[in-house]
């Protein structure tokens, strides 16, 4: 992203006076598995009818569905990295090293590198990075993301895209802050 369109304050803080269906929003994200209201909600608050039903995805997506976490938080950093969201990147770094991703797909991705390793880290990389550069995928990577992942695996795949995509889209426009402590996202490479 440009440095020109992530400097500045934020443009979506915490508001100072919470309505009711804020109040209401902010709670459900509370008593979920979250325990907290966490930077990507903030700037949407501002829709909180919407942040109540998408954090419902999010929380499905991150802790009910049936696709392995590392390969969760695989796609969850292919998405930070296209969209350059240190948030993401930052909160999900650790979590992708705690499920078991290897640092060397950790390091491709950052680097905006193929990745190998494991066919299934493969394959779900492959579709994603195809999904996101040609908006479709060949039979070959969905034949593998089938073999790696099954059917509903690759359905999972592809919401947690959207997902994770909508909450990075949310912040760079915000310009959500990132904590201090978090890893950063190099400059593309060109």
């Amino acid at each position: 992203m440009p440095a020109e369109l992530a400097i500045g304050d934020d443009r979506l803080p915490l508001p100072s006076e919470l309505t009711a269906g804020q109040q209401y929003a902010i709670e459900k994200v509370k008593s979920g598995p979250r325990g907290d209201l966490v930077a990507p909600f903030v700037p949407l608050l501002r829709a909180p009818e919407l942040m109540t039903r998408l954090q419902l995805v999010g929380e499905y997506l991150r802790f009910g569905a049936g696709l392995p976490q590392h390969l969760t938080e695989l796609v969850i950093l292919v998405v930070a990295r296209r969209w350059d969201q240190d948030y993401e990147w930052g909160h999900h770094v650790p979590l992708a090293r705690a499920a078991g991703l290897a640092e060397e797909v950790i390091s491709a991705v950052r680097d905006g590198e193929a990745v190998t390793g494991p066919a299934d880290v493969r394959a779900v990389w492959q579709l994603v990075d195809e999904l996101e550069t040609s908006r479709g995928v060949t039979d070959s990577t969905f034949a593998a993301a089938r073999a790696a992942v099954g059917e509903d695996g690759i359905v999972e795949v592809i919401a947690t895209v959207g997902y994770y995509t909508t909450l990075a889209m949310t912040m760079n426009a915000a310009r959500t802050p990132v904590p201090d402590d978090y890893e950063r996202l190099p400059p593309r490479r060109s």
